[in-house]
C-alpha cells in the first residue's frame, strides 16, 4: 500500500457552486498529480449545502484513481483529523468516502 497523501482543499468559497468550481480548478489538478498514492482530501466544515458536491467529487476521484484510494475528511486540523487519516491509512478497503471529524450531520458536511 502506498503512503497516505493529504491534499488541502480548505479555504474554498462559502457558496456551494463557487466552492465546487474552485475545487475543480485548484484541487483536482493536485489530486491528479498525486496519482499512484492513496489520498485524503481535507475539507473545512461547511453546512449541508456542500454535502452533495463533496460526496460526488470524492466518489468520482476515487473511481478515477483506482486501485489507489481517495477519501475526503471534513473537520478542523488537529488530532481528530490525524486520527481519521491514520485510520484511512490502515483501512485498505475504504475509498470514495467523505468522513467528518466532529460536529453533527445537520451542521457540517
Amino acid at each position: 500500500m502506498s503512503a497516505l497523501v493529504r491534499i488541502d482543499a480548505r479555504g474554498l468559497p462559502a457558496a456551494p457552486l463557487d466552492a465546487a468550481a474552485a475545487f475543480h480548478a485548484r484541487v483536482v489538478p493536485e489530486v491528479r498529480k498525486a496519482a499512484g498514492s492513496d489520498l485524503a482530501i481535507l475539507f473545512d466544515f461547511a453546512d449541508h449545502t456542500h454535502l452533495g458536491w463533496r460526496r460526488a467529487v470524492v466518489e468520482e476521484l476515487a473511481r478515477e484513481a483506482a486501485p489507489n484510494r481517495v477519501n475526503g475528511v471534513a473537520g478542523r486540523e488537529g488530532q481528530a483529523v490525524d486520527e481519521v487519516c491514520a485510520y484511512l491509512a490502515a483501512a485498505p478497503g475504504v475509498t470514495g468516502q467523505l468522513l467528518q471529524t466532529d460536529g453533527n450531520s445537520r451542521d457540517s458536511a
